[in-house]
């Protein structure tokens, strides 16, 4: 059952092209774990640029730095 969670600088996309995202994220996930279309689900969190470090970056990116199986190239 895997949930996919994205976060990223907000941007305006259709809804068409989050669909597509989404389709396109759970290629991956089903490629390496095997799962079906009905067990997954994707959840897409825009956020604005002023705000990443607040709510993306020391909660979710540097307070799990350790945890991380791609960390970022740069830091804040």
């Amino acid at each position: 059952m895997p949930h996919i969670e994205l976060s990223f600088f907000s941007r305006d996309l259709s809804d068409e092209q989050q669909q597509a995202l989404a389709n396109d994220l759970c290629e991956v996930v089903k490629k390496h774990f095997g799962s079906r279309d009905e067990s997954l689900s994707v959840a897409l969190h825009p956020v604005a640029k002023e705000n990443w470090k607040t709510q993306v970056y020391d909660p979710r990116i540097r307070a799990e730095i350790d945890r991380l199986v791609k960390k970022p190239g740069y830091e804040m």
